[in-house]
């Protein structure tokens, strides 16, 4: 299993972009596909996460002005719309699943290469 995201970039105060992440390899089912940043000398903290029934959690610093959206036709997308962005948003977004089924098993806890994105005037 292997993750790959897009859509980072360098955007001003107030703008918007939409990170994209999928997932390849022979998978089944994701149960929960989720963003998480961070920022030199902190830890990776959580963005928000979405289950495949539907179930979507946020972080409170990003409540209101981002959503999580997975591609339903398909189960192994999953995109991040983010709104209003600040510049503490700056910082290396990372697409995270915690179980992927495949034919072979069960994958666990697969982390994407990371895309930065940068708030700044």
């Amino acid at each position: 299993v292997q993750l790959v995201e897009s859509g980072g970039g360098l955007v001003q105060p107030g703008g918007s972009l939409r990170l994209s992440c999928t997932a390849s390899g022979t998978i089944l089912s994701i149960y929960t596909m989720g963003w998480y940043r961070q920022t030199p000398g902190k830890q990776r903290e959580l963005v928000a996460t979405a289950t495949s029934n539907g179930i979507t959690n946020y972080s409170d610093s990003v409540k209101g002005r981002f959503a999580i959206v997975r591609d339903n036709a398909k189960n192994t997308v999953v995109y991040l719309q983010m709104n209003s962005l600040k510049a503490e948003d700056t910082a290396v977004y990372y697409c995270n699943t915690d179980r992927a089924i495949t034919p072979w098993g069960t994958v666990l806890d697969t982390w994407g290469q990371g895309t930065q994105v940068t708030v700044s005037s």
